[in-house]
Parts: C-alpha cells; structure tokens; sequence
C-alpha cells in the first residue's frame, strides 16, 4: 500500500510523460523525489532547494578548470548533484503546491549560472593554448546555447499548457511579465525587479521566434478564452508531442554528457563545437517544425 502510495505521489510530481526523458524518469525525478521529500519533512522551501543547486553547479564548473581527473570527477559528481536538486526543486513545489513566479525565475537563472561558470572554466583552461580563440568561441557558443535553452523550455511549457491547461504549465507572456516589471521598484524590490527585468526579455526572445505559434494561440484565446475544446488540445499534443524529444535533448541530459565525455578526454572545446552545430541544427528543426504545424492549425481556426 505504501510503496503503491509513493508511486503515485512520484507520478504527481513530474510534470508529464509527454515532457520527461529516459534519464529524468529513471535516474533524477526518482532521486529528486527522495529529496523532495527530505526537504518536505524539515521544512524546506523550493527556492532554498533551487539556491543550493546554483552553488552546487558553480562548484562544479570552477572545477572543471583544472586538467587533473581527480577535479574533474569531483565536478561530475556535484553536477550531477546539482541537478538532482533542480529536479527537487520543482517536484517539491508540485508536491507541497508553493509554486511561485520567483521560483520559476530562479529555476531559469540557476542552469545560467551554471554554465556561465562551466564556460568561463573551460576558457580559462584553454586560454594558455587557445588565446582569445577560445572565448570568442565561447561567446559565440553561449549566444545558442541560451535560445537552444530557451525554446526548450517554451515548447515544453506550451505542450504543457495543451495537455493540462493553465494550471499544469508555466506558460508566460511578454506582456504579462512586462506589466510585473513595471509594478516592481527599484528601491524597494531591487533583486526581484532585476530578475523581472532578465526574465521579461527572456519572454520577448522566445515569442519572437514563434510567430506563427502566436497568431494560432491569440485566435485560440480569442475564439475559445479558457475553454479550449478537448479535440483542438488533443490535436496539438499530437503534433507536439513527437518534438518533445527535441526538448528534452536540447535541455540538459545529452549536452552534459557530451560535456562530461570531452573533459574526461580533456578535449573540453569539443563540446563547444556540439553545441554549435548538432544541437543548432535540432534548434533549427524544432522551430520550423513547430511553426509548421502551427500554421495549419491557425487555418483551420479561420
């Protein structure tokens, strides 16, 4: 009865099988569901679990500056860490239901913060060998790495959004998050209103790339406002669900491998060039893809 009862509660913890990978499924949410629960019992918040995951992940990547193998798996080990505990994060705010737009702030920054720190390691290690090269390299790499992140993370929010509605998904909309920046003050919401002020525009990139998504999802909301008909959801999911594979391996899990495979041959700028190309190319399918779709749709509206 019990193990029946924790496998449910496992269930309700994910966001979906539609959006969860092979390795999320088998490996992090059932660890992160352990720490979830952990923290649940002490009284842990999510955001709390979110800030330690950034500290975790920085230590890793100041790490992976030094060429010994030692280091190296050390930062292996507390990345891996880390993302067990991004992992918990979410799946103790749906557990215990302390959702919160900071925390989904911070869930963005904390895969930031980590990378930036992995990247600028990574330079540095090069940089005796590769001169300034290596971070223009980086830099350009970066620039794709966060609009491969961030359709990710907007694709699988809007098949989310398709499959259980508003209140399964964390769909935002630039205006939205614009009306929130302008409410927050400077002097008195400082942090908060510099996370809005990243966020907002984080929106703004992500609707820009989708344009065709937005005249589909602006006739949907006009036409249907919250009661959007079963068979169009159902329709969309299954136009959407054969990308969440994309989602998936432009999130995390496969560019961490690659990442982990080129530091422990200490090759580390392989995974740059991955980046750059292979993930690029998935970038470039999914949007078009999604787009395509989309328009279809969006016709059949009219």
């Amino acid at each position: 009865m019990e193990k029946e009862h924790r496998k449910r509660e496992l269930e309700a913890s994910l966001k979906s099988m539609d959006t969860e990978e092979f390795i999320d499924i088998h490996f992090y949410r059932p660890i992160g569901y352990r720490w979830a629960l952990f923290f649940r019992k002490i009284g842990v918040t999510p955001n709390a679990v979110t800030i330690a995951s950034i500290f975790l992940g920085i230590a890793a990547g100041i790490l992976y500056y030094f060429e010994d193998l030692s280091m190296t798996l050390c930062g292996i080990f507390l990345l891996i860490w880390a993302n067990s505990y991004d992992s918990a994060d979410g799946q103790l705010a749906r557990l215990t239901g302390q959702k919160s737009e900071l925390g989904r702030i911070l869930d963005g920054v904390c895969g930031d913060l980590w990378f930036i720190t992995i990247y600028a390691s990574i330079c540095l290690r090069l940089t005796p060998e590769w001169g300034w090269k290596i971070w223009a390299l980086a830099a350009f790499t970066g620039f794709f790495h966060s609009k491969q992140a961030a359709m990710a993370d907007y694709y699988r929010n809007i098949h989310l959004f398709f499959l259980k509605g508003k209140a399964g998904s964390e769909l935002d909309n630039s205006t939205q998050q614009k009306e929130v920046y302008h409410s927050l003050s400077w002097k008195k919401d400082f942090i908060r209103k510099l996370f809005q002020f990243f966020y907002k525009n984080y929106t703004v990139s992500q609707e820009k790339q989708t344009p065709k998504f937005q005249f589909f999802f602006k006739t949907v909301r006009e036409k249907y406002g919250d009661e959007i008909p079963q068979t169009l959801r159902d329709e969309f999911r299954s136009m959407s669900k054969p990308l969440m594979k994309y989602t998936n391996i432009l999130s995390f899990n496969t560019r961490i491998i690659v990442l982990f495979i080129s530091l422990l041959i200490n090759q580390p700028w392989i995974y740059f060039v991955f980046e750059i190309t292979v993930l690029n190319i998935l970038l470039i399918y999914m949007i078009l893809s999604h787009e395509s779709f989309c328009a279809k749709l969006y016709k059949k509206l009219l």
